[in-house]
């Protein structure tokens, strides 16, 4: 398959019709005559996406239930505004099996005219066959869990110390299983079931996801819980084989978007820390199962200076809006056409199996002085940096693990996709201009200039990386405004009112830009590494050292995870000094708002 990068409007300019014409073919003949704005709208009017030839009314739902993903007592229920929170709904247990609350809320229905319920009568409906979300799940202890791991006596700063001990306890408060009526009576809830007790992040998400989980075994496996970490392991195994790749996370409205792909580095860092060869040489097929989803299904071919290559992108062509977002969905698509509504909900959802939903980094962006907003995303005509390096580092673990366990052929293979994808971001994702890589759009053909802390990411999956790159991608983050906030990374350096934007910083990509610097063979990366993780945990024990938790007011997950794995790196090196915290400093969700120096 070799989809275009775009089709074009020609009508409106020489008469042929909307299709068969290349981007190429457009620009030579028109637009060097055409106003920026005048191309943008044409850009808004006829532009396909490379692979989207299905029409957006025939989209699939989030999942099939008719309850928890699609169907008139969701929208219903949700447009009454029961709860403050949309997911509140669709994390509620069934009383009954689907086919009686269906049938029950239908004769309800028919009783009543109009057929639109009242919000009394739907509060009433809902108290009387849903039981409150959490039911399905109980505290865990994790067993292998110790007070004292030996991470603790290699941190020789005594209060980072004693504060590593704090997120060490967080993991007893995080842990849960799941109820056996999960297992037996699925039907009756949105929680996917899973054979082994997990930790959840944390504040409103009482169930498992996908890439918080590596940041969240990295953290265990520092603290000693290599049982805990394998059992999470095998639960994303486990949904490989039944879904054929890992849902955003453990709630059937997620089934049909995934995360970036981490299961396969999951297993890298088991494998560290256990050398338990029988579980990979088990299990290694599952982790090419899931690379293979990617491959089958978010890949797109890229025509650049005239070769063509294949990277990957976040595409999720599912329909509606999203369950547990449905009122904003709905907000955000009003006024819009009933097929442009549909592509628009793709598109958020496809933002948000980047886990970066939402940010300006997926607007198409408008000619000055028109502002993009979050109706204008477009995630899917984006190849993103990180993703790829992701890939790309997966493409290496395989070949690895193949070759460590004697299958050549299987190893020659991933070594030579690992190659492609390397000499691929070379091409199309590295900017000499800028020294760094950035994402490519497939819709504008060209880069994405703006700073993203992902656009360092290769170097962290050591994607094609020697030390000329190096050194280039070091001068450009050194050159970035970015640095030139004192408490960590900024997500972006734009306010567009995003999470995922300025001013707020985000675990993660703190850990995957400092570990990327730190192994540099260049004292200057290796010495910025360093600053950026002292700045990052000491922000982070002065808001726990100021609301007595981790970010959500809990210990969140990956944001515990990321300070071990910093503070194991840098275990003899870092001080706590100079933590108070400003009263400048305000406090957002699962991330934190920066000050300029």
């Amino acid at each position: 398959m070799a989809p275009q990068v775009a089709r074009w409007l020609p009508s409106l300019v020489g008469g042929a019709t909307c299709g068969g014409m290349s981007n190429t073919h457009l620009g030579s003949r028109y637009s060097a005559k055409m106003p920026v704005l005048a191309r943008w709208v044409l850009l808004g009017i006829c532009i396909v996406v490379p692979g989207h030839q299905a029409e957006a009314s025939s989209l699939p739902p989030p999942c099939d239930s008719q309850i928890y993903c699609t169907g008139e007592l969701l929208r219903q229920v949700q447009e009454a505004m029961l709860f403050e929170d949309d997911k509140h709904f669709v994390d509620m247990p069934l009383k009954d099996s689907p086919e009686v609350v269906l049938e029950q809320f239908q004769k309800l229905v028919n009783e009543t005219p109009g057929g639109n319920l009242s919000k009394e009568q739907l509060a009433g409906f809902v108290e009387g066959w849903f039981s409150p979300p959490g039911q399905e799940l109980e505290n865990w202890e994790p067993p292998d869990w110790t007070t004292s791991p030996p991470l603790l006596q290699r941190i020789s700063d005594k209060k980072l110390q004693s504060w590593a001990q704090v997120l060490n306890a967080k993991w007893r408060q995080l842990g849960r299983q799941m109820k056996p009526e999960v297992k037996n009576s699925p039907e009756r809830h949105s929680l996917i079931y899973v054979p082994n007790p997990l930790i959840v992040p944390g504040g409103r998400f009482l169930e498992y996801y996908y890439w918080d989980s590596f940041w969240v075994i990295e953290g265990l496996l520092l603290s000693g819980m290599t049982a805990t970490a394998k059992g999470m392991i095998e639960n994303f195994l486990y949904l490989v084989d039944k879904f054929g790749h890992i849902p955003n996370g453990g709630r059937v409205y997620y089934e049909r978007r995934s995360q970036p792909p981490f299961l396969t580095l999951m297993m890298e860092s088991y494998m560290k820390h256990t050398n338990d060869t029988d579980f990979l040489r088990s299990n290694l097929q599952v982790l090419e199962a899931e690379y293979r989803f990617w491959q089958d299904h978010r890949a797109v071919n890229v025509s650049f200076g005239g070769k063509e290559y294949s990277l990957n992108r976040y595409d999720v062509q599912v329909g509606g809006p999203r369950p547990e977002a449905y009122r904003k969905d709905v907000e955000l698509a009003a006024g819009l056409e009933a097929g442009d509504q549909q592509k628009l909900w793709a598109e958020l959802k496809s933002a948000a199996e980047s886990g970066w939903d939402f940010s300006s980094r997926w607007f198409l962006q408008r000619p000055a002085p028109l502002q993009a907003s979050l109706q204008d995303t477009k995630t899917s005509a984006v190849v993103p940096v990180d993703l790829n390096a992701i890939l790309c580092r997966v493409e290496h673990l395989l070949a690895s693990f193949y070759g460590a366990l004697g299958n050549s052929e299987k190893a020659s293979w991933f070594q030579a996709a690992h190659q492609q994808r390397v000499a691929a971001l070379r091409a199309v994702l590295w900017s000499n201009s800028a020294g760094a890589w950035l994402d490519y759009n497939l819709l504008l053909q060209k880069h994405n200039a703006a700073f993203y802390p992902s656009n360092l990411t290769p170097l962290w999956a050591e994607c094609g990386v020697d030390p000329a790159t190096s050194e280039k991608a070091l001068l450009y983050l050194e050159a970035s405004p970015a640095l030139s906030y004192a408490n960590g990374l900024p997500t972006s350096l734009v306010r567009a009112g995003q999470q995922w934007d300025l001013p707020n910083a985000w675990a993660p990509l703190q850990h995957l830009v400092i570990a990327g610097l730190a192994k540099s063979s260049l004292p200057r990366a290796q010495m910025l590494a360093f600053t950026l993780a002292q700045r990052w945990l000491r922000m982070n024990l002065a808001v726990y050292e100021r609301y007595h938790g981790m970010f959500e007011k809990e210990g969140f997950g990956w944001t515990n995870g990321v300070a071990l794995q910093l503070l194991d790196l840098y275990s003899d090196r870092l001080t706590s000094a100079g933590t108070l915290l400003s009263r400048a400093w305000p406090w957002i969700g699962a991330c934190l708002a920066l000050s300029l120096a």
